[in-house]
This record gives C-alpha cells, structure tokens and sequence, in this order.
C-alpha cells in the first residue's frame, strides 16, 4: 500500500478500471481475434501501454467478474492483463471483493496473493465478520502487499446494510471503520518506516457529508475510491477523501470507453474502420482529462 501511496503522490490519484466487457470493443475489432477473450487482452494492454506513456494514472483495477464470465479463456486474460499492467510499472488492485470463513479465506488469499492470479492489492467484504479478515491481513504482513475493505460503497444498496443505525448508536459501516483502526495498529510495528497502513478501505464519492466524515474519521488510512463519473461522482467530493493519508479515485467505462464519446472518431465509428490505437489514444486523452479533474483541487 505505500507504494501506491507514493505513486499517487507522485503521478496523481487516478486508478484506471479494467473492467472491460466485450461488448465495449467495436464489432470491425473484436472480429479480428479468435475469441472474446483474447480481443479483451488486446484491448487492455493497448489501453495500459499507452498511459504509461503519459503518466496519467498510478494503478490499474482490474474486475475479475467481467474475466469469470469469459471461462477458462477469460481467466487465462485476467492473469495475462496483471502481467501486463504490472510489467508496465504500475500497481495492480484485483477487484475481487472475497469474503468468507477462514479456511477459505486463507485459499483466497493464496490464490491473489501468489500464482498465476498474483497482485498487489486485494478488495475483501467484510459482512460475515471481521475473522473473515485475519488470513488477509496476514499475508499482507508476510508478503509485502495490502487490501481495500469495503467501508462505504458507491452503488445505492449501500443503505441496506452499510449505513444501517445500531441500537448501540452509529452505522454498521462505523464497526467496519474501528475494526480497520484496529488493524492498523495492530500492524504498525510491521511497517516501522511507512506513512500507511497495508489495510485500506473503498469509499464512494458519490455522498460528500459522509466523504467529510470518514475522512476526518480515519486520518491514517488510505482509500480505495470508486463512483467518479459514470456513477456521479466528483471531482470536489474526491478531493475530501484524498486528504490525509489520501486515496486513489477509480474510473473504468469513462477510460475504457472513451471512443463513444470522442467526436474526432465519429467518421471512423461510422465507417466501422476504428482501430486499437485509434481507442488507445482516445483512452489516454480521457485519462489526461481524469487526472486534470482530479488535481485541480488540491
């Protein structure tokens, strides 16, 4: 985590989601390749060269879901794109969001923390307890890397169980917050020399009052940042949640599909005659664009 931490600080707070779905590459490309699979690929690493060469983002996310639905060809893409974006300097997070007994969650561990599916950071669901936790946590003592617990989420389902009020007074997602401030001191004598913990957290910013929040709620852990853009998130809620020990702020359809929108590719969209660079440029401008947004208040 305080690599990526660093890498924030130091190329901007944007985090590009590859959450790539076949059905964002254009019909002329994904024609071209041998199965959807391989045209996702494809697409990513075009997508991951290129910003690299700008500088523009600190990380890649990438969601296993969209690589689970693919098959076995799918998964083979998903290890294939870590590579990818690890052999190009950045930090990977896989979106995995495991969470379960702890047997299983030390298998889960194992399998992202090592082997073919090997990453950097982890996301892990904590709603059937906090020794859901524990193997993760471990590992990322013992193996230098870090997870994003789910603390306050971005979809609207959130107030189902998230923001729910306890008899006790507070939200449910406050006993997630303490056990995190537990954890991270708890492991502070592991991480002597650095700034953050190995455990952070995910937080919308979709809602500033609660950005306001749990930011001045947990100074000392670095957040993992999603609903900027498509899901109406902004840019001044975003710059709440990167004070402090700060954040990296994700935005995947408004990368990934970037071609829809840019009005320079119109003739080719109408012609079927886009190409992987054509969408790998556009993708670069959007990041530019992202990381401007994103830097304009701070």
């Amino acid at each position: 985590m305080q690599i990526l931490q660093e890498a924030a600080r130091c190329e901007g707070p944007l985090c590009i989601g590859l959450d790539t779905d076949p059905s964002y590459i254009p019909q002329n490309i994904l024609e071209t390749f041998p199965s959807p699979a391989a045209a996702v690929l494809a697409y990513n690493k075009a997508i991951v060269e290129r910003v690299a060469r700008d500088k523009s983002a600190c990380c890649f996310k990438i969601q296993v879901a969209y690589y689970e639905a693919m098959g076995l060809q799918g998964m083979e893409a998903f290890a294939q794109t870590l590579q990818v974006v690890r052999d190009a300097g950045f930090v990977a997070i896989s979106d995995i969001k495991r969470g379960d007994i702890a047997a299983s969650a030390q298998a889960y561990a194992r399998a992202h923390f090592s082997g073919d599916f090997e990453t950097d950071i982890i996301t892990v669901n904590p709603y059937m307890g906090f020794d859901t936790l524990e193997p993760f946590t471990q590992m990322c003592v013992s193996q230098k890397k870090g997870v994003f617990v789910l603390l306050r989420t971005s979809n609207p389902g959130a107030a189902d169980i998230e923001q729910k009020e306890l008899a006790q007074g507070g939200r449910v997602l406050d006993c997630v917050g303490a056990e995190l401030n537990r954890i991270l001191k708890n492991t502070e004598s592991d991480f002597p020399k650095q700034t953050c913990s190995c455990v952070g957290a995910v937080v919308g910013c979709t809602h500033k009052d609660d950005a306001e929040f749990l930011r001045k709620a947990y100074p000392k852990i670095f957040f993992l940042i999603p609903g900027y853009g498509a899901q109406g998130g902004d840019a001044e809620i975003c710059a709440t949640l990167l004070q402090e020990a700060g954040g990296v702020v994700n935005s995947s359809r408004g990368i990934l599909c970037a071609y829809k929108k840019d009005s320079s590719l119109a003739e080719k969209m109408a012609a079927a005659s886009l190409t992987m660079e054509d969408i790998a440029e556009s993708a670069a401008r959007a990041a530019l664009a992202s990381k401007k947004d994103l830097t304009r208040f701070v």
